[in-house]
């Protein structure tokens, strides 16, 4: 993804900008958790390395519980899953009990040493499985290094992914 990104922004130039909506695990800064701990690289260090984190803006997103379209596992259709209530004492059930409503932080240099301290930090992509919510779920996170900003939804409702049909012309 990196690679494409970079040819993107060879062909349109230095002054180009762009947005990339990957899910948080992708665009996250990977050495904001423990992932960094296993040697993994994502799309929002890569990028903030190479470009420099001044010019990378990474949003990051969550919720205490609602509905999602996903899959349990790789190569299974996606259905609609209901995502249970935020694990106590992770970053979104903090969210929660700061009030049942939408919210949105942005992470600056007068905030930002509020939320270096690592919390479990709820993982929901394409592949989710509410029955792993206690046992793998969440990704320790380091939030204003991992994200410039965080929004939070409080109850999510699943989208309704769109239906292709082919046309021969």
């Amino acid at each position: 993804m990196v690679e494409v990104l970079n040819k993107i922004h060879e062909f349109y130039g230095a002054h180009a900008k762009g947005i990339v909506w990957e899910h948080n695990t992708h665009v996250g800064d990977a050495r904001a958790t423990d992932m960094a701990n296993e040697g993994v690289v994502n799309v929002g260090q890569l990028l903030r390395e190479e470009k420099g984190a001044e010019t990378i803006f990474i949003i990051g997103f969550g919720t205490h519980r609602g509905t999602v379209i996903a899959a349990d596992e790789w190569g299974v259709a996606p259905e609609q899953m209901l995502i249970p209530p935020a694990q106590t004492g992770s970053w979104e059930d903090a969210m929660h009990k700061a009030g049942p409503h939408d919210k949105f932080i942005h992470f600056t240099k007068h905030n930002r040493h509020l939320f270096q301290k690592p919390i479990g930090h709820r993982a929901i992509g394409v592949v989710y499985n509410p029955a792993y919510e206690q046992y793998g779920n969440y990704v320790p996170s380091a939030m204003s290094n991992r994200y410039d900003v965080f929004i939070y939804i409080n109850v999510t409702n699943a989208l309704h992914p769109l239906t292709v049909e082919e046309v021969i012309l």
